[in-house]
C-alpha cells in the first residue's frame, strides 16, 4: 500500500509538490529558529556563568543584597578554609574565588605624571595558582591581542579599546586608584603584560584582571574574596544540581541572622538568565504551533483544491466499492508521506544553514556599543540532538491535520449521486 501511494506521488506532482514545498520552508525555518535560538541563550548562559555567575555563586549575605556595587567591605574571609571544606564534600565542583572592585586607572608619562586616566572595572582572579583553570574560563589565550599572559606577580591584563583608550602599551607602569576593604585608599602601582578582546562591550569598555593575589594585597584582603564561583565539572548548567546543592549549603553554612554568613544560589536566580531560559522554552513551543496552524491552513486549501482535482478519481474508487473510511484512511497515509519527504529535506536544509551558523554566526558589534547586558557580539547557531527531529513535528502533524480537514467532505459524498457523475 505504501509502495503503491509513494509511487502516485511521484508521478502526479499535482498531487505533491505544493504540499511538499509548504512543508519544506516550514521545517525549515522551525530548524533555524530552534538552533538559532539555543545558541544565543546558550552563549549567553555560558558566558554569564564564566565571568559572572558560576553555575552557583557564595557570597555573605550582606554582600548579595548590595552586589552591583561590589562591596567589598562586605566580602567573604577564609576563603582557601571554605574552599577545603566545599572539594572534600563535593569533588564533583570547581571553585574558583574572585574579587570584583572598581577604580581609577592612572597612565603616567616620562616624567610620572598624569598622562591619561580612565574607570575600570577589575576582576582578581587565580591566573598564578598551580593547576588553576580561570584563563581557560576566561578565553584569555584566545582572547589576547597584543603582549602575553601574566605570568608573575604585579602584572595585569587591561581589555584593548581600554588601553588603546588609556594610550598605554605592554611593559608600561600603570597605577590603580580605588578603596580597600577596610575604607581606606588603594594605591597600588602594576605592569601591563597584554591586552585582550571579549566580544563583549560590557567588558570591552573598561576591563582590568590580575592575580587574586595582587587584588587581595592592593585591597587588603587577605584570604579573602567577594564571591566564590562553583562549577559543575560537566561544564554545562544543570538546574536540579545547582539547586540541590544550595539547598544542602545553605542548611549547613547559612545563617539569616548572621549577616556575614555565606549563602549559595543558582545561576537562574542570579541574573536575568531564568527568565530568558523561560523565554525560550515558551518561545519554541510557540514557534511550532505557529508554524502547525499556518502550513495547516495551507496543506488545508492546497488539500481542497487537490479534492476538487481528484473528484471524479474519489468516485470512481467509491463506485467501486471501496469504503469511505479506507480513502480517508490511504489519503491520511499519503499525507504522512509527504510530510516525511518535505521534513527530512526541510530539515537538511535547515540543518546545513544552522552548521554554517554555528561556524560562523552574525557580528552584531556595531549595534551592541551601549550594550549593558553580558552577551556575546557574534549571534551563533548550536546544533543538538533536539535539532535534528524538532521539524518534523510540525511537518508531518500539519499535513496530517490538513489533509483530515480537506478529507472530511469525502464522508459528504452521496452514493446515488455517482453515477450521474460517471455519466457526465
Amino acid at each position: 500500500m505504501i509502495k503503491f501511494l509513494f509511487k502516485g506521488l511521484l508521478r502526479d506532482r499535482h498531487r505533491s509538490l505544493l504540499p511538499i514545498i509548504v512543508v519544506v520552508l516550514g521545517v525549515m525555518l522551525t530548524v533555524t529558529m530552534h538552533g538559532y535560538m539555543g545558541g544565543v541563550l546558550g552563549d549567553m548562559v555560558d558566558m554569564n556563568a564564566r565571568f559572572s555567575t558560576g553555575h552557583v555563586k557564595i557570597m555573605s549575605h550582606a554582600y548579595a543584597e548590595e552586589e552591583d556595587q561590589m562591596p567589598n567591605d562586605l566580602a567573604l574571609l577564609e576563603v582557601g578554609e571554605l574552599i577545603d571544606r566545599l572539594s572534600a564534600d563535593h569533588p564533583d565542583m570547581e571553585w574558583a574565588p574572585r574579587i570584583r572592585f572598581g577604580g581609577l586607572v592612572d597612565v603616567p608619562d616620562e616624567n610620572g605624571e598624569t598622562k591619561t586616566q580612565g574607570p575600570g572595572i577589575g576582576w582578581g582572579i587565580n591566573l598564578l595558582g598551580e593547576g588553576s583553570t580561570e584563563i581557560e574560563r576566561f578565553s584569555l589565550e584566545s582572547s589576547l591581542i597584543r603582549g602575553e599572559l601574566p605570568d608573575k606577580p604585579g602584572e595585569v591584563l587591561l581589555s584593548d579599546d581600554f588601553a588603546i583608550k588609556l594610550e598605554i602599551e605592554p611593559g608600561e607602569q600603570l597605577t590603580f586608584f580605588g578603596s580597600t576593604a577596610l575604607g581606606g585608599m588603594a594605591f597600588y602601582n602594576f605592569t601591563l603584560a597584554g591586552t585582550v578582546r571579549f566580544g563583549s562591550s560590557v567588558l570591552d569598555k573598561g576591563a582590568m584582571i590580575m592575580d587574586i593575589e595582587d587584588a587581595r594585597l592592593a585591597l587588603d584582603m587577605p584570604d579573602g574574596a567577594g564571591e566564590l564561583l562553583g562549577f559543575l565539572n560537566s561544564g554545562q548548567y544543570v538546574d536540579e544540581e545547582a539547586v540541590a546543592f544550595c539547598e544542602n549549603f545553605n542548611s549547613k553554612y547559612s545563617d539569616i541572622e548572621d549577616t556575614y554568613s555565606p549563602q549559595a544560589d543558582t545561576l537562574r536566580n542570579l541574573s536575568m538568565i531564568g527568565s530568558y531560559l523561560d523565554y525560550a522554552e515558551n518561545m519554541v513551543a510557540i514557534i511550532i504551533a505557529i508554524f502547525v496552524i499556518a502550513m495547516s491552513l495551507v496543506l488545508w486549501n492546497a488539500g481542497l483544491l487537490g479534492g476538487l482535482r481528484r473528484y471524479g478519481e474519489v468516485g470512481v474508487r467509491l463506485a467501486m466499492g471501496e469504503t469511505k473510511s479506507h480513502v480517508y484512511n490511504s489519503m491520511i497515509l499519503e499525507s504522512i508521506l509527504i510530510g516525511i519527504i518535505g521534513s527530512v529535506i526541510g530539515a537538511a536544509i535547515g540543518l546545513a544553514f544552522s552548521y554554517w551558523m554555528q561556524n560562523n554566526g552574525i557580528d552584531i558589534s556595531g549595534m551592541m556599543k551601549n550594550n549593558s547586558i553580558m552577551m556575546p557580539s557574534v549571534f551563533k547557531s548550536k546544533v543538538t540532538p533536539v535539532t535534528f527531529y524538532i521539524g518534523f513535528i510540525p511537518g508531518v502533524f500539519a499535513t496530517v491535520l490538513g489533509t483530515m480537514l480537506a478529507g472530511i467532505g469525502i464522508y459528504k459524498r452521496k452514493t446515488a449521486r455517482l453515477f450521474k457523475e460517471l455519466e457526465s
